[in-house]
C-alpha cells in the first residue's frame, strides 16, 4: 500500500470553523445591505424638499416677496409652497426670519408635511433706508454710550 495521506479530524474541524465564521460575517453584512436599502426607500425626502424652499427664500432679494412666499418645483415634479414671516432685529441689515414650508407627499396622495425653522439672515436689500439709518444711529448712540461710561 502507498503513502496515502488524508486530513486529520483536526484539520477538519478548523476548516469549518473558519467557513462558518465566513459565513457568518457575510451573513451580516448582506442582512445590513438590505436594511440599509429598505431604510433609503422609506426615506420620505422632506429634508431636500425643504432645502429647495430654503434655497428660493435666500434667492429672494425682496423682502415683500420673501413675505409672500412662492412656489419651488422640486426635483421629482412635485410643488412645495413656501412663505417667511420676516421680524427687523437691533442689528442693521440683520433678520430673524421664520420659514414656513408646505409640502406634497412623495406618493401623490396624503395630507400636505408642514415644517418650519428660524433663521438669521443679513440681507441688505430687506432694509428701507429709513430702518437701516435708524439702526445705525441707535448703533452708534450705544457705542457713544459705552466709550463713556469708559472713561
Amino acid at each position: 500500500m502507498g503513502n496515502r495521506r488524508g486530513f486529520t479530524l483536526i484539520e477538519v474541524l478548523v476548516s469549518l470553523a473558519i467557513l462558518a465564521v465566513a459565513t457568518v460575517a457575510l451573513g451580516s453584512a448582506y442582512v445590513n445591505l438590505l436594511m440599509t436599502h429598505d431604510a433609503l426607500r422609506k426615506m420620505d425626502g422632506s429634508q431636500d424638499d425643504f432645502h429647495w424652499a430654503r434655497v428660493a427664500l435666500l434667492a429672494e432679494p425682496e423682502r415683500t416677496k420673501a413675505e409672500s412666499g412662492s412656489d419651488v418645483i422640486l426635483p421629482d415634479g412635485r410643488t412645495a409652497r413656501w412663505r417667511a414671516t420676516i421680524t427687523p432685529s437691533a442689528v442693521s441689515d440683520l433678520f430673524d426670519v421664520t420659514l414656513e414650508v408646505e409640502v406634497p407627499p412623495v406618493s401623490g396622495s396624503g395630507e400636505l408635511q408642514h415644517r418650519t425653522t428660524t433663521l438669521r439672515l443679513l440681507r441688505p436689500t430687506w432694509s428701507t433706508k429709513a430702518e437701516h439709518d435708524e439702526r445705525v444711529a441707535s448703533a452708534r448712540n450705544r457705542m457713544k454710550k459705552t466709550r463713556e461710561a469708559m472713561q
